[in-house]
C-alpha cells in the first residue's frame, strides 16, 4: 500500500498524472513557480524521491532526465481508498458512513463503475435479500444434514 503522498509530492505528481507524458524538473519547476517560491534542487529532489519510492520512472536525457508516472492517479485514490477501508474494525459501517459522504454526482459515478465492474447488475437493481444462513452448519463429512452416498 502506498504511504499517501506529502503536500509538495502531490503537487508535482499531479503535474506528471495531468500532462501524461515524461516531464522534466524545469518544466514542473515553472508551472509550479506560478503558485510559489521554490528552488529547481527542491523539484529536482522531490522527482528523485518520487523516483526512489517507485512513484515515477525516469530516463536520462543529456545531463537531467525525464521522468513519467509509473500509475495513474485513479490507482492512487484507489489504494488510498482500499488502505483505510483495510483499517476500519467495521468495514460495512465505514462504506455506508463513506456513501452517505458522497453528493449525487458522486453516487452516479459508484453506480457507473459498478456497471462497468459487474455488468450483469442492471442499472436499477433491486436490493439484494441476504439469503437464510443455516443456525447449525455441518463442519465435515458424515455430519449432519450428509446423505450417506453423495
Amino acid at each position: 500500500m502506498p504511504r499517501p503522498l506529502g503536500e509538495l509530492e502531490d503537487a508535482v505528481m499531479t503535474r506528471v498524472w495531468k500532462w501524461n507524458r515524461p516531464v522534466t524538473v524545469r518544466e514542473v519547476l515553472e508551472d509550479l513557480q506560478q503558485e510559489r517560491s521554490i528552488a529547481y534542487t527542491t523539484v529536482m529532489t522531490v522527482l528523485d524521491n518520487l523516483h526512489q519510492k517507485g512513484w515515477v520512472r525516469r530516463e536520462a536525457e543529456g545531463r537531467a532526465y525525464r521522468y513519467e508516472a509509473v500509475s495513474t492517479r485513479a490507482a492512487y485514490s484507489a489504494a488510498l481508498m482500499n488502505e483505510a477501508w483495510a483499517r476500519s474494525d467495521n468495514p460495512a459501517a465505514a462504506l455506508v458512513a463513506f456513501f452517505g459522504m458522497m453528493s449525487s454526482q458522486q453516487r452516479e459515478a459508484l453506480r457507473d463503475a459498478m456497471r462497468i465492474v459487474q455488468p450483469e447488475v442492471p442499472a436499477e437493481a433491486p436490493p439484494e435479500v441476504a439469503p437464510e444462513v443455516p443456525t447449525e452448519v455441518p463442519s465435515g463429512p458424515g455430519e449432519a444434514g450428509d446423505e450417506p452416498g453423495r
